[in-house]
């Protein structure tokens, strides 16, 4: 399978003039959006790469490490970003996709390489948490929803509406940190909007049109989810943990340690890498060190 990776098509700016002039991110413009990577922290994975991808063959990394060569350190080492992406949309409408690994004491503490850094990326780039109108979580790993809630337990993002799929929080055992720390929180808010399969967000009307929607991509989680940004003419998939390496893309069939389901979790890296070959689909990933892949 060839993959390459995509340019930048476009240049986000901080929304003020002043800041404007200090940064620049890449981005991607589908449609009437714009679709923006934030890191939250970077770092080395606690397990090897070997360990983590244990069907992964010396091909199968020697192509992954010309897809994606800053993921490979010294030795076995995986190293890896753990990004969110911010779409913008027209009237300044604002959706978050996975909320990192989050602050010190979050979740994620215990072996995330560092503390998240998401909110001071948002004030970087002139938003504020009260401008994000959905948030949208992939799934309920602690490295994706880690600043959903402030120190206080509050929703980070007050004015927002938090998008999961039902079956993800069905499948959440009893006593699971993310029901306590996540999900009851929501809920308690009343922001917590749980949807079952397929369900559109977004939809712009006339000019460059298209539409947001999540599709079900289960395996890594049994209510795992990916983002389709829809332009009239291109497309990008914000894709979560439906795959976490470039080893992945070159062999969709090396599972990951922790897939819940990988036999599922193939299925779906088939499913999702050839509909993005059909449709010329750009892939924002949320591990990779390079956020845009193209599958050709």
């Amino acid at each position: 399978m060839a993959v390459t990776v995509a340019g930048s098509v476009g240049i986000a700016r901080r929304a003020d003039a002043r800041s404007m002039e200090r940064t620049a991110v890449l981005s991607r413009s589908v449609g009437a959006f714009q679709v923006i990577p934030i890191i939250d922290a970077s770092g080395p994975f606690f397990l090897d790469r070997q360990q983590a991808f244990p069907g992964a063959t010396p091909h199968d990394w020697d192509l992954a490490r010309s897809i994606d060569p800053d993921a490979f350190g010294a030795g076995e080492t995986w190293q890896l970003d753990f990004r969110c992406f911010l779409v913008r949309g027209p009237r300044d409408r604002l959706m978050l996709v996975d909320t990192g690994v989050g602050p010190a004491d979050s979740p994620a503490s215990s072996w995330a390489p560092t503390p998240g850094r998401l909110p001071s990326e948002l004030r970087q780039a002139g938003i504020d948490e009260a401008d994000i109108d959905i948030v949208v979580l992939t799934h309920l790993h602690e490295d994706h929803y880690g600043w959903s809630v402030g120190p206080d337990g509050a929703p980070m993002f007050p004015n927002a509406r938090y998008v999961i799929q039902r079956s993800e929080v069905a499948a959440l055992p009893a006593g699971d940190t993310a029901l306590t720390y996540v999900v009851d929180p929501l809920r308690a808010a009343g922001q917590l909007q749980q949807v079952d399969g397929a369900a559109r967000l977004a939809t712009a009307r006339g000019g460059l049109g298209g539409s947001i929607r999540v599709t079900p991509t289960p395996g890594h989680t049994p209510g795992h989810q990916s983002v389709i940004i829809d332009g009239d003419r291109d497309q990008v998939v914000i894709t979560g943990d439906a795959l976490v390496h470039a080893v992945q893309l070159v062999d969709p069939a090396v599972a990951y340690r922790y897939e819940a389901d990988p036999e599922t979790a193939r299925k779906t890296r088939e499913r999702l890498l050839e509909m993005a070959r059909r449709r010329h689909t750009v892939l924002a990933t949320a591990h990779l060190r390079r956020p845009w892949m193209a599958v050709p």
